[in-house]
């Protein structure tokens, strides 16, 4: 019934599940060192200032992504079952879970986009 926004909500899951080692550029510290994934934080040497910075952002990264992730398994389920409105809060969950990110991610915004032009006709 929505096969092409379950293949754009399946992607989406899987862009959101790898977030932190994917990662995007981020610059830490007065020296603006790159540290663009979770495993380049971590491998930032010790001495570094901004080392823990780094890594808690990662982490954090990490955390909403699983949850990104989550949200949007739920859109996939409700979009099998034909439940177009909890598809549709799912995804806005995903895509307001990305929002701190999304500058990077970029992630949920065009998935949103589709499920609500096509909610349009349903709900």
């Amino acid at each position: 019934m929505y096969e092409d926004l379950i293949g754009q909500v399946e992607e989406a899951v899987e862009r959101s599940s790898n977030w932190a080692s994917t990662g995007w550029k981020m610059n830490f510290g007065e020296r603006a060192l790159e540290a663009n994934s979770l495993e380049e934080a971590k491998e930032l040497p010790n001495s570094f200032v901004f080392r823990e910075e780094a890594v808690n952002y990662w982490n954090q990264v990490e955390l909403s992504s699983k949850d990104a992730a989550d949200a949007g398994k739920q859109a996939l389920e409700a979009l099998k079952k034909g439940d177009m409105r909890r598809a549709v809060d799912s995804v806005y969950l995903s895509l307001y879970i990305e929002r701190p990110y999304a500058f990077g991610s970029k992630t949920w915004m065009s998935v949103y986009e589709a499920i609500q032009n096509e909610a349009q006709g349903v709900l």
